[in-house]
């Protein structure tokens, strides 16, 4: 009994502290590796930036699904743990998953953001696999091509930068990214390839991202040192 007493005392405290927080967000990744750790990436810098110790609070989930089970995870975990008044960002891969669940995503998205007005769901894609955010980072690229091709690319360059090679369990990816990559022209390059694919759906834009415009938001609360390379 007290410590249950000792758990919902700790749960009121958190509720209580996250009310406090003007601007939230959590991030469901499909993935348990690569994009939970480019984005903790984020959330580590931007947590020791003084300015928004206590402004701005970012969680990143590694869900471990696909397409759908990601939002209907985030949906989840919304209701369960009473989350009012934040941003939940969905982040996914096209992979070889039907295009139909792939599409889905976005449309659920919409629905809930009209059903409800507790959070705003927002999603950030990538046709095929979000190392084609990645490779944005150095080149311009809109050959669709499998996968495997983008992950031959950064094989090549990131062994070109002093890594033995790509890893999508690497935990330096944002560092590395922002460090040896260029943010600012790969955040040009996802938006002129999404001007190219206007008119398609999800998957049909092919390759394409919307990951850059989680990006955005993130970057502005990241030191000015930082901020600069991407903003």
């Amino acid at each position: 009994m007290n410590d249950l007493k000792s758990q919902n005392r700790k749960k009121s405290r958190r509720i209580g502290y996250l009310n406090t927080i003007e601007h939230r967000y959590y991030i469901f990744c499909e993935g348990e590796q690569t994009e939970p750790n480019y984005f903790r990436g984020f959330e580590k810098t931007i947590k020791e930036n003084p300015i928004y110790k206590n402004a701005l609070y970012i969680e990143t989930i590694g869900v471990g699904a696909e397409t759908l089970r990601v939002i209907n995870h985030a949906e989840e975990y919304v209701i369960k743990n009473s989350i009012d008044n934040a941003k939940i960002w969905c982040v996914y891969d096209k992979d070889s998953f039907p295009s139909q669940n792939f599409n889905a995503v976005s449309e659920k998205a919409k629905h809930l953001n009209v059903s409800q007005t507790k959070a705003t769901y927002c999603v950030a894609w990538s046709n095929q696999c979000i190392e084609y955010w990645f490779i944005l980072h150095f080149d311009w690229y809109d050959s669709d091509n499998d996968r495997k091709y983008y992950r031959k690319y950064l094989h090549g360059k990131f062994a070109e930068l002093g890594w033995k090679r790509y890893e999508k369990n690497n935990e330096d990816l944002f560092y590395i990214l922002t460090d040896f990559g260029n943010p600012k022209l790969a955040i040009k390059h996802a938006n002129n390839r999404l001007a190219q694919c206007s008119g398609l759906t999800d998957a049909d834009s092919s390759p394409a991202t919307k990951v850059h415009l989680l990006v955005e938001e993130l970057a502005k609360y990241l030191p000015e040192q930082l901020q600069k390379k991407y903003i």
